[in-house]
Formats: C-alpha cells, structure tokens, sequence
C-alpha cells in the first residue's frame, strides 16, 4: 500500500523537521539558498555522470537500501548489496533477526549492512534489558560496525567498504551510537582506499535537508569514496553526483552560511560571492565534462540516500536505488 501523500498548498509549512521544507519554508529562510539549490540540481543534471566504470572489467552493480523499518520489499539483482541502516522500529533481536532472514534470502553474491539508531540491540548502551544476553546470526550478510571489508566480484574486481553507524545525536538512549554534533568522532576514522562509504547519516549539505553532519562532509572530502550510501533522513532519498572542485566547496560554504531571511539576502555579501561561484564553475564544470571528458564520465562521485519509505513515515515509498561502478 503506498504511503498517502500529503497536500502542498502555497502556503504551507511542513509539520516537522524531518518533512522536506516546502516552497514558503524555503523562501523565508532564505531565497538566494533557495534559487542556488535549484540551480546547483540543474547544474548537475548537465554535467552528465561524475565517473565510469573501468574499462575492460565487468562493472559492479551495486543496490542500495536504507531504513526499512521492518518493512520487505521486492529488491532488483545485483552483484553488491547494501543496507545503510534502521533495518527495524524497536531494535529488538526478534525485529532485527527478521530483517537479516529476508536479506539472505536476496540473491546478491554479496550484502553488507550497518545498523541505524532504531536497531537498538547493537549498540549496548540502548540494548533493551530482555536482549543482552541474546544473539544475532547474521548468515550470508556482513554487517559492519566502524571497520573495512574488501570484497571480492567477477573479473577480478575488488572493492573495499567501509561502514559506520554513527549519528548526531536526535533522540533518547533507546537510539544507538549517537554522538553530540561538537564530539562527533569522523576524523581520520575512515580508510583513505575506502571505494565504498556506508554511514547512517548523511554528510552536511548533501540529500539532508540540512540535518546532515559537518564533521562527516569534512572527512568524506579526505577520502572522496567513488560511493557514500547513507539514510536516515527520509524525505531526503535520491542521489547525487558529487565532483570534488570549487563549485562544490562553494555550494556547501553557502549552505553552511547563517540564513538571514529574505531581508538579509538582498544585501550584498560574501553569500553572492559564494553563490556566483557555484553558477561559474558548474557551467564550467559542463562544458568541461562535455568538451574534454565526454558524458560517459569523469573522476567524481556519487552520493545515495537510500532510504525506503517515505518521509516521515514508515510506509515504503521511495524506489531503490542501483547503480554500476
């Protein structure tokens, strides 16, 4: 059953944090923010894929999943598949265990998860008392917890995945592996010949609707993983190419900027500077990518929200997303 669908009118505020922001929340916060978002989406849209998978090996197809909240669902083939975590609602080991039958019985050679501040158990300052002594089999699926797989494919392809749980702190000591957003602990965590990223949250800036964290968006721009699978915030499913130039440190410095309103916006400051930048080195970025590169591709990456369900529900409503590296 899809989830129902809420009615937007022009002069709606969303209910909550966790919904998108609508056109009025978005343009009272701040309509230079607003417009750049907009263009920076179309931007990317024209610079075509942001890399290509070797030549001459077959590529890895890859399916992604996040937060499904105790739901099953129908899954596309694949050679790798990857949970980025809230595989339940209460984390009990009853939940969990039920979640990694379904898993296993997917015929992916290879899956991996991580788990979500709703899966409880895992973390053992959340554990509920009447699961501390119990176990989990987690079968054909490698679960990671702040550790490196390399995984071998067909054609001699390996890949190395590394996966986090962690996430800023947003609710009480039944959600695992928080963290205080100014003791967040991504430095020098993640392996530099990381191919494949999987963390809870998402990077600052990036698929978040701005609930991401800063410190993670610093440590991913050390490491720049071909994929960052993540979840945790619903209503910001999707993907998005990532290029690792000027264009975008100066996207995610106005983002970061403090939003003064519309008042604010319309007074010249380094907010313009910032968002001139971002429209020179996209348009740039395209002619580039279709001039010099070609549109199959260049050395950039690609971030996946893979969140299932919708919004702020637990009903499935997002489609699941693939891709080939």
């Amino acid at each position: 059953m899809a989830p129902k669908q809420k009615t937007i009118y022009p002069w709606s505020r969303r209910s909550n944090i966790f919904d998108p922001p609508t056109p009025l929340d978005s343009l009272l916060e701040s309509p230079l923010r607003t417009l750049i978002f907009y263009l920076q989406t179309i931007l990317l849209y024209f610079r075509g894929t942001s890399f290509k998978p070797p030549r001459n090996k077959p590529p890895v197809r890859v399916v992604c999943i996040s937060d499904t909240h105790c739901n099953t669902l129908s899954i596309p083939p694949g050679d790798l598949l990857i949970h980025a975590g809230d595989l339940t609602n209460a984390g009990t080991v009853e939940e969990i265990q039920a979640q990694i039958d379904w898993l296993d019985q997917q015929p992916h050679r290879e899956k991996v998860f991580i788990c979500g501040n709703h899966d409880s158990y895992f973390d053992p300052k959340s554990r509920k008392e009447e699961d501390k002594k119990r176990k989990l089999n987690f079968k054909s699926l490698h679960y990671l917890e702040n550790k490196a797989i390399t995984l071998k494919f067909k054609g001699g392809r390996k890949l190395k995945v590394y996966g986090s749980p962690d996430i800023p702190q947003c609710g009480g000591s039944d959600f695992a592996f928080q963290y205080q957003r100014h003791l967040a602990p991504w430095e020098n965590r993640i392996p530099k010949d990381t191919d494949i990223l999987i963390t809870h949250s998402p990077p600052r800036h990036h698929l978040d609707i701005n609930l991401g964290c800063k410190s993670l968006l610093e440590e991913i721009w050390k490491v720049k993983p071909r994929l960052h699978v993540f979840g945790h915030i619903h209503s910001g499913h999707g993907r998005e190419a990532v290029f690792w130039d000027k264009g975008q440190e100066a996207y995610e410095r106005l983002m970061e900027r403090k939003r003064g309103g519309i008042i604010i916006d319309l007074m010249p400051s380094f907010a313009w500077v910032d968002a001139a930048k971002v429209i020179w080195y996209g348009v740039k970025g395209i002619l580039w990518q279709r001039l010099m590169v070609g549109p199959a591709g260049g050395n950039g990456g690609l971030m996946i929200n893979a969140a299932v369900v919708y919004q702020s529900s637990t009903d499935v409503g997002n489609p699941v997303e693939v891709v080939e590296l």
